[in-house]
């Protein structure tokens, strides 16, 4: 394969899909920003739930989560959440 497969159709074709869902970040809870421009740190961003680098699959929509570009970025490859993430509530109180 040459070139960037994240430039290819099948990338793109699972980012609509999952743009299209309007899910929120599957890494902190909150809603993301969809109609925001890519570079801002709230848009959305396609994440892998298994990282690339320990060999989840690119394409395979069971590894597809909707995360802000923020979350994204942040999380680097690691696979597990950090304690302040699953202590969040849904609602400021």
């Amino acid at each position: 394969m040459a070139g960037n497969p994240r430039n290819g159709r099948p990338y793109r074709r699972l980012c609509a899909w999952l743009r299209a869902q309007r899910l929120p970040c599957w890494w902190c809870g909150h809603n993301i920003g969809y109609e925001l421009d890519a570079r801002h740190p709230l848009s959305f961003t396609l994440d892998h739930e298994h990282p690339l680098s320990k060999g989840g699959d690119l394409l395979d929509p069971a590894n597809a989560r909707a995360a802000h570009r923020r979350c994204n970025s942040s999380r680097g490859n690691r696979t597990t959440r950090p304690k302040a993430a699953l202590q969040r509530a849904s609602r400021r109180w």
